[in-house]
C-alpha cells in the first residue's frame, strides 16, 4: 500500500494551501454556497459546520448511485468550497444504508439501448473530472463510507485524505459481472494495495467490510455505525485546515478493532501466489489446484465468481490493474474513460447492457456473455477495449497543469 499512503500524504501535505492565504472565521450563510440551479436536483444535500462543508448523496431509495447530476453538483461545491478561505475541510456522506453504490449502471444502460450515448459520455467525463478533482484537492477530505461502498463509490471517496470505514461498510468492485471493468480510479488504487491483492478484488468482486478496509489501507480510520454521531460532534466544532488536527480527532473518536480470522488478511500470501500470474486462464488454474489441496471456502467461492463474470472483462480488467501500478491517477482515469467508451460502443456495449440486465433488471443471474468463455477472447479483442478514440471522439482532458497529479 505504500503509493496509495504516499498519495494520501501529498494530499495531507498540500491541503490547506490556498485556505492559509486568508482567515478561518467569518462563516458564510450555507445558501450562499449553493449552485444557481440547486432547486432543480436534491439528490445531493449539503450540510454546513464550523469550518467545514458537507456533500450529503442523497438518493436513498437507489444506495445513493452516482448520476450526471450529482457529478457536476459535487464538482460545482467542491471547486467553490476549494476557493472559500472560511472552510477548512470537506466530507462526504451517503442517506441511508449506502455511501454510495456506484454509477447508476442501469439508467446508463436504459440510455445505450435509447442510442443516448452522448449522455452515457457526460456521465463518465462529468464522474471522472470529480474523481481527479477530489484526488488533488487543496483541503483535508474525510469520506464516511457507513454501508455500501462500490464500484464509483470508491472513486469518489479513496482517492480523498481520509475514509471512515464502520461495522456497516461493505466495499466491492463488482464490474466484472455486470460486463465492465473496474473505472472511476478503481484501477489506481487498487493496483497499488499490496501483493496483488487489488487483481483479486477486481476480479472476483469479493466484498470486504470494513475490518478490512483498514488492514488493506483501503480506508485509513474506523468507527463504530452508532458512534459517528460522536465524531460527527467532534468536526463540528473544528475551526482547523490542519490533517494532523483532523487525524487525531478522528483516531480519538474512532474505534480500535483488529482483523478475525476470516479476514483478507490470512490470505494475503495464497492470494498473491494465485493471482500474480500473467493470464486469467493461470489464474483459474491456480485458484483450482489450491482448492482442491486446501479445501478452504474462499477459494472456491473466488472460483465461482470467476466463472459467473464475464470473460472478456475479466481479461480486461487484469490488464488494467496491471497497467495501473505504472500510472499516475491522471493516466489511469484518462484510460479508464478510453475503455469505458470503448465498452459503451457497439462492438462492446453487449457485455455491459447484458450483465445489468441479469444482475439489476431481470435479476434471472443467467447472463449469456459473448464470448462465452475465456479461451474465445483473443488479443485482438482486448486490445480494442483499449485502443485510442480516434479523431472524431476526443480524449479526456484533465487540467494537469493546474492540478498536480499522484505519481
Amino acid at each position: 500500500m505504500p503509493r496509495l499512503a504516499a498519495a494520501a500524504a501529498a494530499v495531507a501535505r498540500r491541503a490547506g494551501e490556498a485556505l492559509r492565504r486568508g482567515a478561518l472565521g467569518g462563516l458564510r450563510p450555507l445558501s450562499s454556497l449553493q449552485p444557481s440551479n440547486a432547486t432543480s436536483s436534491d439528490e445531493v444535500l449539503v450540510e454546513g459546520k464550523a469550518s467545514a462543508r458537507a456533500a450529503v448523496l442523497n438518493r436513498p431509495g437507489y444506495l445513493n448511485a452516482l448520476t450526471t447530476t450529482m457529478g457536476a453538483r459535487l464538482n460545482k461545491f467542491y471547486e467553490s468550497w476549494e476557493d472559500n478561505p472560511d472552510i477548512g475541510f470537506v466530507m462526504m456522506k451517503g442517506s441511508g444504508r449506502a455511501f454510495c453504490a456506484g454509477g447508476d449502471v442501469v439508467r446508463l444502460r436504459e440510455l445505450i439501448s435509447e442510442g443516448k450515448l452522448e449522455e452515457c459520455k457526460d456521465f463518465f467525463k462529468t464522474l471522472y473530472m470529480f474523481i481527479y478533482f477530489l484526488g488533488t484537492y487543496l483541503k483535508p477530505h474525510i469520506a464516511i463510507l457507513d454501508g455500501v461502498t462500490m464500484g464509483g463509490g470508491g472513486g469518489v471517496s479513496i482517492p480523498g485524505t481520509f475514509r471512515i470505514a464502520t461495522d456497516r461498510t461493505v466495499f466491492a468492485t463488482p464490474e466484472v459481472h455486470i460486463g465492465f471493468h473496474p473505472d472511476a480510479a478503481a484501477s489506481f488504487y487498487l493496483s497499488h494495495l499490496t501483493g496483488h491483492v487489488g487483481e483479486y478484488v477486481a476480479l472476483t468482486g469479493e466484498k470486504l467490510n470494513g475490518t478490512d478496509m483498514i488492514a488493506l489501507g483501503l480506508a485509513t480510520h474506523y468507527s463504530m455505525s452508532g458512534h459517528l454521531d460522536l465524531i460527527d460532534e467532534r468536526l463540528a466544532k473544528l475551526v482547523t485546515d490542519d490533517p494532523s488536527v483532523i487525524d487525531s480527532s478522528l483516531a480519538q473518536y474512532g474505534d480500535m478493532v483488529y482483523p478475525d480470522k476470516k479476514s483478507i488478511v490470512h490470505r494475503l500470501e495464497v492470494i498473491d501466489k494465485c493471482f500474480s500470474h500473467d493470464t486469467v486462464e493461470e489464474i483459474v488454474d491456480a485458484l483450482e489446484s489450491e482448492a482442491a489441496s486446501s479445501n478452504e471456502e474462499w477459494c472456491t467461492l473466488a472460483l465461482k465468481r470467476l466463472k459467473e463474470a464475464s470473460p472478456l472483462a475479466l481479461k480486461v480488467s487484469l490488464r488494467s490493474i496491471r497497467e495501473g501500478r505504472y500510472q499516475t491517477l491522471d493516466e489511469c482515469l484518462v484510460r479508464e474513460y478510453r475503455m469505458s467508451m470503448n465498452g459503451i460502443s457497439k462492438q462492446f456495449s453487449h457485455e455491459f447492457c447484458e450483465g445489468v440486465r441479469a444482475r439489476l433488471v431481470e435479476k434471472d443471474f443467467t447472463p449469456k456473455w459473448d464470448p462465452p468463455a475465456l479461451e474465445y477472447v483473443t488479443n485482438d479483442m482486448v486490445d480494442a477495449y483499449f485502443a485510442p478514440l480516434g479523431d472524431l471522439e476526443p480524449e479526456l482532458k484533465l487540467p494537469t497543469e493546474s492540478r498536480e497529479a499522484f505519481v
